[in-house]
């Protein structure tokens, strides 16, 4: 049995486990599971990789995305460069990180702008997917802000958005897991009535599909996008590393 997983605190919100059993029916793919393994801390991934010796590969999601940098043995060029893993392919004793959560940026950002590169961007948010999310960004060419509890790891704190800043962002991503079940009632703190039928609103939270962060939004008449297009693309692009086929 091929063994393939996600790591991360909490995980009772993820459809990763369902979506890669969608798919080893759909594909007929046999002799492979996919599970999820709540660490207490990433201190636990060693227990975890000696109780578990068919883990092909693994997922990495919050609050580890950074953490696990100091248990891997090797870091894609890309990876390295954005600084955060989502993904870890398993060689024997050796752990390799990449970053597939890019991929699932990209492909988002496609999806919800087409053709229309909005002057700035506001990031919410400044931990792992945060990292990507900035990345593709600036790929695109498309100036951002970042948004963050920290003062010293973003160009805005909450308190600092009026509504001025947040109608000179047309673009806002949510990179936080704020709104994520079952916490379906929290939305990050925005001034929304600052929002319009130019603004896009693109939240990496998939479940619920719907998050609070949108609907208010789309009151406003926002254009927005949720995670789910994001999760299938970066499981795929995973499926690829653990496979090698990248």
């Amino acid at each position: 049995m091929k063994r393939y997983g996600l790591i991360g605190r909490p995980l009772g919100h993820s459809f990763s486990a369902g979506y890669f059993a969608a798919k080893f029916r759909r594909e007929g793919i046999t002799g492979c599971d996919y599970a999820l393994y709540e660490l207490p801390s990433i201190e636990a991934l060693p227990e975890l990789l000696g109780a578990q010796p068919e883990l092909q590969g693994f997922n990495v999601t919050i609050p580890y995305k950074q953490r696990i940098f100091d248990y891997l043995d090797d870091v894609s060029e890309e990876a390295a460069r954005i600084g955060a893993v989502n993904c870890v392919r398993r060689d024997g004793g050796r752990l390799t990180g990449f970053n597939t959560d890019i991929e699932g940026v990209r492909l988002s950002l496609r999806l919800l702008l087409g053709d229309d590169l909005p002057e700035a961007a506001l990031v919410l948010g400044s931990g792992g997917a945060s990292q990507a999310v900035q990345y593709a960004l600036a790929e695109a060419e498309i100036p951002y802000a970042v948004v963050s509890r920290d003062p010293a790891r973003g160009n805005f704190l909450y308190d600092d958005l009026r509504p001025e800043v947040v109608a000179g962002h047309r673009l806002i991503v949510n990179a936080t897991p704020v709104g994520t079940f079952p916490h379906v009632d929290e939305a990050p703190l925005l001034p929304y009535e600052a929002l319009t039928a130019a603004h896009y609103l693109f939240d990496l939270v998939y479940n619920p599909e719907r998050t609070q962060f949108l609907l208010r939004g789309e009151r406003q008449g926002a254009r927005t996008l949720n995670g789910l297009p994001m999760l299938e693309a970066q499981a795929e692009a995973s499926w690829r590393i653990w496979n090698g086929v990248i």
